[in-house]
């Protein structure tokens, strides 16, 4: 006869190996493995590099591609031109486009809305990647979009 002590262990165990659903990327992260992450960027593109920093930073692994033909992959990737910026990640099954930080990924990932991925259009100037030492980082918006261009409001900074 087992005793419950060990019945009790082995059935935690059991239930943690059977518990990866919806906030499997967060655990993940908790249990200090780094959340995969695939970034394509230009060669070139020093605020980029700050931003795989930022996310690295942040518990992610990201695995860089640099490539020339940024607008070409993103037009295959079906980022709307509305949205774009100057980088490209995969996560999951979510496309994260320009300085959207790690913090709101995580969140991404956690909720796991009806969404193509994140954005933050452009490069506005106080964002991960883009701000210079020292400056605060704030002022703009993520939006989540859809295939089609639709966006509306994910988080305010």
């Amino acid at each position: 006869m087992m005793e419950r002590r060990t019945f009790v262990a082995q059935l935690a165990g059991l239930a943690a190996v059977g518990y990866t659903g919806r906030l499997g990327a967060e655990l993940a992260s908790v249990a200090g493995k780094p959340t995969p992450i695939t970034i394509y960027k230009s060669s070139s593109c020093e605020c980029c590099a700050r931003w795989v920093d930022h996310v690295k930073a942040s518990g992610f692994a990201p695995v860089v591609h640099d490539d020339e033909e940024m607008e070409a992959l993103k037009d295959e990737m079906g980022v709307p031109k509305g949205v774009r910026s100057c980088h490209t990640g995969v996560v999951d099954k979510y496309l994260i486009e320009g300085h959207v930080p790690a913090s709101d990924i995580r969140r991404l990932l956690k909720e796991k809305p009806k969404t193509a991925g994140l954005a933050v259009p452009g490069m506005p100037p106080r964002t991960y990647g883009m701000a210079p030492p020292g400056v605060e980082v704030g002022g703009y918006e993520v939006v989540a979009f859809q295939l089609d261009g639709v966006t509306r409001i994910f988080a305010r900074h």
